[in-house]
């Protein structure tokens, strides 16, 4: 028997990542219950046949959970093939059905079908988080659809937008991922019942002078199983459906991904505008004790980067099974599906964490306002000058002059006096009142339809999350 302990290696999913809902997903004794569920449909179909007792596959049944690990694992370490270890295992445990475990059957008939089945659960954990993540969105989209903050292009103050907007942007793109995930997840098949290159020889001499055929011996066993077959497989389904469900996690981390990053740069003091939940004996640094680092943000940001590289290695898998199989995707499996889905797992958890209990800071968002705002809102000014007769050249001139002016000024810390000394300009005031161009200079009025299209999107997230 081999026991893990902090005295050797164990991977951060084992403790650190992911919530044991993932972790038992994938769990060795999980994987095994789910082996004996289709060792047990198919001894059911076969029992359809006549070819298996009601007897054997009652015992069966009665012994699917006596999942006993250290005793595979003693086995395996004798004959060096991981599923016949658990067969003989099985086997030890059911006298008179031993002998029927896995007729018929080649290994990857029972692993592929496994796998699949694990598929489907995992991606349902993945799903049901996504959409609980979403429905955190809709409530930050509700409550700040209408509140103006500044907005930055190549990180640099821009135009105002709305904070509502902000969340609704990331709420577009993870709406399009669980309707993805969603369909990869009801698209999900299993190899079926195939045999050993997938033309199903073995079973064809199996069931010759029944009246089953291996066709409809598949059927019955994968109906047990509520999963569907693909109609051709080799001795594996086709790892084009691996490629496809790591690639819909890795859209995932992507939208994600750009979230918390730009979550990170709101929360730096220059911004300073967001902040994640900080308990109170938290430690920000073990040199800085004043430090408030992201370090949530931080972390999903790291596993997301961690997800992203894995589609490279389910391709490789897809694309170079040579022939009808060969083994050099088996050791990778065994780690980029797991990690992957508890990657994704962790990320989820966090997520819902910080957008659950995270700061706005409405002073910051005054003062960038304050500082900033103003700039982008000379172009209302601009134009209403135009509308009433003024040269639009030489106005783009008046407000250039001042702008630089005023900009230098916040560069060195000073208030922005823009908004006044626009105001106090003749040229301006020849065709405007004082008062109506400080209206016009107003930037909380400039956020154009951004409210509007939050609750677009809000409509849009409720919708899916209906169905």
């Amino acid at each position: 028997m081999t026991t893990f302990t902090h005295e050797t290696y164990l991977s951060p999913f084992t403790w650190r990542y992911g919530t044991d809902e993932m972790k038992s997903i994938y769990s060795e004794t999980h994987k095994r219950k789910l082996l004996r569920q289709v060792w047990i449909a198919l001894a059911t179909a076969q029992m359809k046949a006549g070819l298996v007792t009601e007897i054997q596959v009652k015992q069966l049944i009665e012994h699917k959970d006596d999942i006993d690990v250290d005793r595979a694992t003693e086995i395996e370490n004798e004959i060096h093939h991981d599923l016949m270890a658990e067969i003989k295992t099985y086997a030890e445990q059911c006298p008179e059905a031993g002998s029927i475990i896995h007729l018929g059957a080649t290994s990857m008939d029972i692993l592929d079908n496994m796998d699949a089945i694990r598929l489907k659960e995992a991606l349902d954990i993945i799903i049901k988080k996504a959409k609980a993540l979403l429905v955190l969105y809709i409530e930050k989209m509700e409550q700040y659809k209408d509140l103006p903050c500044m907005a930055f292009t190549h990180i640099q103050p821009a135009e105002p937008t709305t904070v509502g907007y902000r969340f609704a942007q990331t709420a577009q793109d993870l709406i399009d991922d669980i309707k993805e995930l969603e369909n990869v997840r009801d698209n999900i098949r299993g190899k079926g019942m195939k045999g050993a290159v997938g033309t199903a020889a073995s079973y064809f001499e199996l069931l010759e002078g029944t009246s089953m055929s291996p066709f409809e011996m598949e059927q019955i066993v994968m109906d047990t199983l509520n999963l569907k077959a693909f109609s051709a497989s080799t001795q594996v389904y086709t790892r084009k459906q691996d490629y496809r469900v790591v690639n819909a996690i890795s859209s995932l981390s992507c939208t994600l991904y750009k979230f918390f990053i730009d979550f990170r740069l709101l929360q730096s003091p220059p911004i300073g505008e967001w902040s994640e939940p900080f308990g109170k004996k938290q430690v920000g640094s073990s040199a800085m004790p004043f430090k408030r680092n992201p370090i949530n943000s931080e972390k999903i940001d790291s596993l997301c980067r961690f997800i992203s590289s894995q589609p490279n290695t389910a391709y490789q898998n897809a694309a170079s099974t040579l022939l009808e199989r060969t083994l050099d995707d088996s050791a990778n499996r065994r780690i980029v599906l797991p990690e992957t889905f508890l990657a994704m797992d962790e990320v989820l958890k966090t997520a819902a964490k910080v957008i659950s209990g995270m700061n706005i800071h409405m002073s910051a968002i005054k003062k960038n306002m304050n500082n900033y705002g103003v700039f982008a809102a000379t172009e209302k000014l601009l134009m209403q000058l135009g509308k009433h007769g003024a040269n639009r050249q030489d106005m783009h001139e008046v407000i250039r002059e001042h702008s630089l002016k005023a900009w230098a000024e916040v560069q060195e810390g000073e208030v922005n006096n823009l908004a006044q000394s626009l105001t106090s300009d003749e040229r301006v005031l020849k065709y405007l009142s004082k008062e109506t161009a400080l209206s016009l200079l107003n930037a909380n009025e400039y956020v154009g339809d951004a409210p509007l299209r939050t609750q677009l999107i809000i409509e849009e997230a409720k919708e899916i999350l209906s169905k």
